[in-house]
């Protein structure tokens, strides 16, 4: 574990606090946004996601920093952020007009997607309270020094969300390493968020200045290139195949640029059809680079969570074992079985995550 150096869990008041936007879901179902008569509701944000995996799967302590409008919507996400045991202490609430002129809470409406009919997430978030989270809404010292927080997690759909949250996912991370806090970041390039505050220029200049900070950097080609400025070689405009050895040629530039990386993470996702996907795992450490177990035409329940909860079972993997193969593995199993439920976290316990990556059937248990 040298090579991360992590703080001693008994120092410390929490393994990871992320910091990001917690959305309410409006799932349809089977159904289509389009024509749908109900939604089932749940709680989701890319970096959120990654400490419900952590309390919830692998029973890590955690917490998130975010904002919510004070309202009955707002309550609701709370308590689903409750039910999955992360910690609350640290949402801002902001006051509600009554309209949501100033302030509001994020929805997303995201349909599944089968067969041919990929999935389709529509996202209403302006003037989101989180989005209006800026550099000085949280006590970094008091969080990082006094209680003490193992890892930090956070991530490029934050950082994108609007013109302030760049400065403060910067002085988040700056302060985290000060503190001997280790460092996660998804890359996360999402161009419909980017384009309004400056495009690809801007996202590009933003996550260079933040990768400098990050000691484990996950992301797939597209996020590498479009964020960080490394293309990989021989990859189609439908990423549909990657050529393992170009992207791994890719890692090696990218940590000769930014030699703070001390380990970087990808699925390898092919998505055949909505609902089935081959899946796996690469990630590099300390020289080397580590495949995880492939899992061939793995059938899709709900893909929208699966990076997330590879994620959570990387970071996992690294914070309890040191081993990047068992890291490796952790995260490309808890991602494939979160896909086999709806809504964006997972459902699965570590047993079940362990027993996958040992190749363990889906015989019924009795």
């Amino acid at each position: 574990m040298a090579a991360l150096n992590l703080k001693p869990a008994a120092d410390c008041q929490y393994d990871l606090l992320s910091l990001g936007e917690i959305m309410l879901r409006l799932d349809p179902g089977e159904g289509r946004i389009r024509t749908a008569r109900h939604f089932r509701v749940w709680e989701g944000g890319g970096e959120y996601n990654v400490a419900r995996g952590l309390r919830r799967c692998f029973g890590l302590r955690t917490a998130v920093a975010t904002a919510f409008a004070d309202n009955e919507v707002g309550r609701l996400l709370e308590d689903f952020i409750l039910q999955g045991g992360v910690g609350t202490e640290f949402i801002r609430w902001m006051p509600f007009d009554g309209v949501g002129r100033e302030t509001r809470n994020g929805l997303n409406f995201t349909e599944r997607g089968f067969g041919v009919r990929g999935a389709v997430g529509v996202s209403d978030r302006g003037r989101s309270a989180a989005s209006q989270l800026r550099a000085g809404d949280f006590d970094w010292d008091h969080l990082f020094g006094k209680l003490g927080v193992r890892w930090l997690h956070t991530g490029g759909i934050f950082a994108a969300l609007s013109e302030t949250t760049p400065g403060l996912v910067i002085e988040a991370v700056t302060k985290a390493q000060q503190y001997g806090t280790r460092v996660s970041y998804d890359l996360n390039y999402r161009p419909s968020l980017w384009q309004a505050i400056g495009g690809l220029a801007r996202a590009r200049e933003v996550n260079r200045e933040i990768a400098r900070f990050v000691d484990v950097m996950i992301g797939n080609e597209e996020d590498f290139t479009a964020c960080l400025g490394f293309p990989v070689e021989g990859v189609d405009a439908q990423m549909l195949h990657l050529d393992v050895a170009a992207f791994q040629r890719m890692i090696q530039t990218a940590v000769r640029e930014f030699p703070n990386f001390k380990a970087t993470a990808t699925t390898l996702r092919v998505a055949k059809t909505a609902t089935v996907n081959d899946w796996a795992a690469i990630a590099w450490m300390e020289g080397r680079f580590y495949e995880s177990r492939r899992y061939p035409d793995l059938e899709i329940l709900d893909r929208v969570g699966g990076g997330d909860s590879f994620a959570s079972g990387f970071i996992y993997g690294l914070m309890t074992t040191g081993d990047p193969q068992q890291a490796v593995d952790y995260g490309a199993a808890h991602g494939a079985l979160a896909m086999t439920t709806p809504g964006d976290t997972s459902m699965v316990s570590r047993e079940e995550v362990e027993k996958l990556m040992k190749g363990g059937s889906a015989r019924v248990q009795r």
